[in-house]
């Protein structure tokens, strides 16, 4: 099934500088460009809220520390649970790899929601206006996977897939660039675009839980199932499912922010 029609994956190592004590990694490189692209973002925001530089710089601060501290909890208890129970240090070994979207969003929105109460500030304001700022970083992260050559598609005979060095002989998906496309650049151009226009309050946030939350849906029908978990009994992916509570609270943000009719800048 692999012939060349099938698109040769690209030789780019995926250590970006090797200093001898010190590796620079690709996927490190861009989890920092969209930490970078945020804070770029979210200044150029900042005249639409009441906040100080300093606030703003604290909430980041904050939600960068429940990126990580949730991306690795909810990878650890989601897709690794068994290796958590062999050995409860497993959690912090974050060198090892292994990070989850969904743990890290969960991580995201109880950071914002503690900082929020501290500066005794509107939650759901909040999140309005962290939400756009998220799918840039969504984005590079993708990138990230597709040039360690990890997290690839199932296999098919599209004339676009590739056969990655570590997935087999077979032509697989290259579905990391179909999320980079749907979770990465559209819904930041939607809710980027959604956002510049005075909206209902929760209404911004809610958008983003819905788009991440069909975006993942669809593309992990592309994209080979977690190993040693697999498919379910409803032949869902494990992403699938933790998705599912997702789109259902974006839907549900959306309707009560509708329904109150309320507007805010964020």
């Amino acid at each position: 099934m692999a012939t060349s029609e099938h698109l040769p994956f690209p030789d780019i190592s995926p250590v970006l500088l090797d200093l001898g004590v010190l590796q620079i990694r690709w996927y490190s490189v861009m989890y920092l460009i969209g930490f970078a692209a945020a804070f770029w973002l979210a200044h150029r925001r900042l005249h639409r809220v009441n906040w100080t530089k300093e606030q703003l710089s604290d909430l980041l601060f904050w939600c960068f520390i429940g990126v990580i501290a949730g991306g690795r909890a909810g990878y650890v208890f989601f897709y690794s649970f068994s290796r958590f129970l062999d050995n409860p240090l497993y959690l912090f070994k974050l060198w090892e790899g292994g990070m989850s979207f969904h743990g890290g969003c969960i991580g995201v929105i109880l950071a914002a929601f503690l900082f929020a109460r501290k500066q005794n500030w509107e939650f759901l304001r909040v999140g309005d206006f962290i939400a756009p700022l998220v799918p840039i970083g969504l984005g590079a992260g993708r990138l990230g996977n597709f040039i360690n050559g990890e997290l690839w598609g199932r296999v098919t005979d599209v004339p676009w897939a590739f056969v990655f060095p570590n997935g087999g002989p077979l032509p697989r998906h290259p579905s990391q660039l179909y999320q980079f496309f749907f979770e990465g650049l559209v819904l930041f151009l939607v809710l980027w675009f959604y956002s510049k226009k005075p909206r209902p309050v929760g209404s911004v946030g809610g958008l983003f839980l819905l788009g991440y939350g069909v975006s993942r849906f669809f593309v992990e029908f592309f994209r080979e199932p977690d190993v040693g978990i697999g498919l379910n009994s409803l032949g869902l992916s494990q992403g699938q499912m933790l998705s599912i509570p997702m789109i259902i609270a974006g839907l549900f943000l959306i309707y009560i922010a509708l329904t109150k009719n309320n507007q805010n800048r964020v």
